[in-house]
């Protein structure tokens, strides 16, 4: 099969919306279900997470892994992860994932990259977060959000290793960066 003839093959499995009914406007989130039309005259319907994106940043610090650990409420315990946030309106990944950087950590990256973008539950949600790689950083003014409290740690590989085995690291953004980080000592590349 072409591409020509799998672009089409795919088509005919396309969801078309029918209606939309918003059910929850949040400062962060919104809720909506879709009723979708499917092959075959069928009908379904589908809950939607809308969320505007977020960055976060994989910043080296001497060597170690720069991490805050906060409490996160849905999981009802603490959580150790590489700094990040929601984009607000009309901003650029790069630019949310160095404010969050800083203001999280207290440090600035002198240089950010790119590493990876991806939606993170795209069976229900359409939020795509862009991690971006520092391997230097300076210090600046740490400034978190009045509602977020956090511990700054700048980790070694082992005890990144040791997070995970523990449950304490466990969101996909900080064990993608863990990976990368690995795959960055022994390749001198990301």
């Amino acid at each position: 099969m072409d591409n020509t003839d799998k672009k089409q093959s795919n088509e005919l499995w396309r969801e078309e919306t029918i209606s939309t009914e918003p059910v929850f406007q949040g400062k962060m989130i919104s809720l909506q279900v879709d009723t979708v039309a499917l092959p075959e005259g069928r009908t379904a319907t589908r809950e939607i997470v809308k969320h505007p994106g977020a960055a976060a940043v994989m910043a080296l610090l001497d060597g170690k892994l720069l991490v805050v650990e906060q409490f996160r409420k849905p999981l009802e315990k603490f959580q150790i992860e590489i700094p990040a946030g929601k984009l607000d309106p009309g901003e650029e990944p790069l630019t949310a994932a160095s404010r969050e950087l800083e203001e999280e950590t207290g440090y600035i990256a002198k240089d950010l990259k790119l590493l990876s973008a991806f939606y993170t539950s795209p069976g229900f949600a359409d939020e795509k977060l862009y991690v971006y790689f520092a391997e230097q950083v300076e210090e600046g003014v740490r400034n978190p959000d009045e509602d977020e409290d956090l511990n700054v740690e700048a980790i070694t590989m082992e005890q990144a290793d040791a997070y995970i085995a523990e449950g304490r690291i466990s969101d996909a953004k900080t064990i993608l960066a863990v990976y990368a980080w690995k795959l960055y000592q022994l390749t001198g590349r990301i």
